[in-house]
């Protein structure tokens, strides 16, 4: 092949890269190292068009839902913001028994709002293992692989990630990190699943919570291990590992069940963690400055781009819980307190982000700051098809 022909090649290549960049951006499940769920369970926080809004302005680029809300799916198209839906659990069992459901789903859900709104992802239920459905335990490899057919079929696969999270439940120990394992009862189901993540290239995704980590025995959990500040921290006899902060020490553990199953190379990803702001009366630790605290600390920890100690080379990734107070939640009152915002858009407590009056302030700034990129795009765009035809010529 002469010069000029790989010359031409390259250029093509260049060309097509940039034609694909442009239609669906970069095929990513989660870009950098921070994101946050986006739950909905209230009745007095913004429209979706003003978080689009006030994440923009925040810089929150990875975002979590936990259905396919139509009006939040078209609220975030052209915002270029990479979004992860869910399939609620009481859909795995039609997706499971039916692939027929599942492809309907997925058309429905996902390819009609591709590429404008950057679906990235689709989390088939939550935490289905360890709980009380077994009926959900048993359809979640099922649905799991239907929705992958579905979107695989639809030529989706390399742009749409499929997962599902997990809770603490799934496993039978965790402390010291390197001891953690499944739980026997569990593995039936876990076993498949992780065997089909890891063909498809998916991750292991965890919610991780030092906060009910903490609460559940304070007696030999240090608050300061818990909330990233000083500590003597632990070491993990087995590997010879030292942790100083329990968020490193949970997402290890999940290492060291995987690599106890088999699945060394699958990647972890952290789907939930957060530190509630207020709580009732036994829930003494919920306060504004220890959600600061740990909002804020883990923040820092995730911007330093680094992995953990039993996987130092595999970047630390997690979705913060939540982006507001949602005041329809269950259960105790620290469910209803884990925003960093609250409904009114107001920050809950300052870890550097903007509040949404402020957000809608700096849209002006960042309209402009779009159009001078669109240009610089156009330009490459221009110069590519240039070079292309000229070298065509010679």
């Amino acid at each position: 092949m002469g010069v000029f022909s790989l010359l031409r090649w390259f250029l093509f290549l260049q060309f097509a890269a940039i034609l694909s960049d442009l239609a669906y951006g970069e095929v990513k499940g989660f870009t950098g190292t921070y994101g946050i769920n986006y739950g909905r369970i209230a009745d007095n926080i913004p429209s979706p068009d003003k978080v689009v809004k006030l994440l923009k302005a925040a810089k929150i680029k990875n975002v979590r839902i936990y259905d396919a809300d139509h009006s939040v799916l078209k609220a975030f198209k052209g915002s270029g913001l990479d979004l992860v839906i869910g399939l609620p659990n009481e859909y795995l069992k039609d997706m499971s028994y039916d692939p027929n459901n599942a492809m309907s789903w997925v058309k429905t859900n996902v390819q009609q709002f591709l590429p404008e709104t950057r679906i990235r992802g689709i989390a088939v239920g939550n935490e289905v293992l360890g709980g009380n459905n077994h009926d959900n335990e048993q359809a979640l490899v099922g649905a799991v692989k239907n929705i992958y057919n579905a979107i695989d079929k639809l030529h989706l696969a390399d742009i749409v990630q499929i997962t599902t999270a997990h809770s603490q439940a799934v496993f039978s120990n965790s402390y010291p990190p390197s001891s953690c394992i499944f739980r026997a009862d569990i593995v039936q189901y876990m076993k498949p699943l992780l065997q089909f993540f890891s063909q498809i290239g998916s991750p292991f995704c965890i919610n991780v919570y030092p906060f009910l980590a903490y609460m559940s025995d304070p007696e030999h959990i240090k608050l300061n291990y818990a909330l990233f500040l000083s500590n003597d921290g632990i070491d993990d006899s087995y590997t010879k590992l030292h942790y100083d902060n329990m968020f490193d020490a949970q997402v290890d553990a999940s290492y060291a069940a995987l690599n106890d199953a088999g699945f060394k190379k699958m990647e972890v990803i952290v789907t939930e963690t957060g530190w509630a702001s207020h709580g009732d009366d036994n829930e003494a630790v919920a306060t504004h400055q220890n959600a600061r605290t740990y909002n804020y600390n883990l923040r820092k920890r995730l911007a330093k781009r680094k992995g953990t100690p039993y996987r130092p080379k595999i970047l630390a990734r997690a979705y913060i819980f939540a982006l507001f107070n949602e005041n329809l939640k269950p259960g105790p009152t620290s469910e209803r307190n884990f925003g960093l915002y609250k409904p009114d858009g107001s920050i809950s407590y300052n870890i550097g982000f903007p509040s949404l009056s402020s957000a809608s302030s700096s849209m002006l700034s960042m309209k402009v700051g779009r159009i001078q990129d669109s240009l610089e795009l156009f330009s490459m765009v221009v110069t590519t098809c240039a070079a292309v035809l000229l070298v065509m010529m010679v």
